[in-house]
């Protein structure tokens, strides 16, 4: 597959026009002109452009990529050795953020209720960034992180009321903690995100809403396996998802 149409699919399908964002999403360094190999994982990290280099893939596809608007323009240290694994490789590095975690049917938030059992019934924050809906049962908090651990590999930390029965649960992978609020105003008995700040346990204690952090890496894979699987039925590319392990 050639990469332009690679990357005309991909913003297509995700709809990357749609969304502001901290960072540029598509194509964010060119390659090889032929795609036949895609390596997929969380994170553009030297890790993973390693593991892609030694498994001669093509392309590089990923959630978190490079260039966000905090960073240093500065190509030095770890960014050069990055870019110039990557430019040394002749790879192509893909990056989608907003708009996979917002895909209503391949996203984060979308195959992270499809694994979970959870029925999606609307969206809320900006840009719809947030999901909202119901639990396959009516459970306490601790029990719906108690499947999460299952699920996910990993022990989410509960802060607030974990006895609290959810009858209808919101949910944002990654670093969603800021629209916990947001997520209150949906009508969320339990809200799930991947990190935690230091205010959040204080608006989970009082306002009675549990929160439970589940981890950014950990809640942000499924979409881009999801994507990889979808590119692999689609086009017939060797997609292989990576799995640098991230505790955060």
């Amino acid at each position: 597959m050639h990469r332009e149409e690679l990357r005309n699919y991909l913003d297509g399908l995700l709809e990357t026009a749609c969304f502001r964002d901290y960072c540029p999403n598509g194509l964010q360094v060119e390659g090889r002109a032929e795609v036949r190999r895609v390596v997929c994982g969380v994170t553009a990290s030297q890790a993973l452009l390693d593991e892609a280099i030694r498994r001669k893939a093509d392309a590089v596809l990923v959630h978190h990529g490079w260039f966000w608007k905090s960073d240093d323009l500065r190509v030095t240290g770890i960014r050069r050795r990055r870019m110039a694994t990557l430019i040394g490789g002749d790879l192509n590095l893909f990056a989608y953020h907003l708009p996979l975690d917002a895909h209503p049917d391949l996203g984060n938030n979308a195959e992270l209720a499809r694994r979970a059992g959870w029925r999606i019934e609307g969206r809320f924050g900006e840009q719809d960034i947030g999901f909202v809906g119901t639990p396959p049962a009516v459970a306490p908090a601790a029990a719906i992180a108690a499947a999460l651990e299952k699920l996910l590999g990993r022990a989410p930390m509960v802060v607030g009321d974990a006895n609290r029965q959810v009858t209808r649960l919101a949910w944002c992978s990654g670093g969603a903690q800021g629209i916990f609020e947001e997520a209150i105003s949906a009508g969320a008995d339990c809200f799930i995100s991947g990190e935690i700040s230091e205010q959040t346990f204080h608006l989970a204690r009082e306002t009675g809403v549990p929160y439970i952090a589940a981890g950014h890496h950990a809640t942000e894979r499924f979409g881009v396996m999801a994507l990889g699987a979808h590119l692999a039925e689609k086009f017939g590319l060797d997609c292989q998802f990576v799995d640098i392990d991230n505790p955060v």
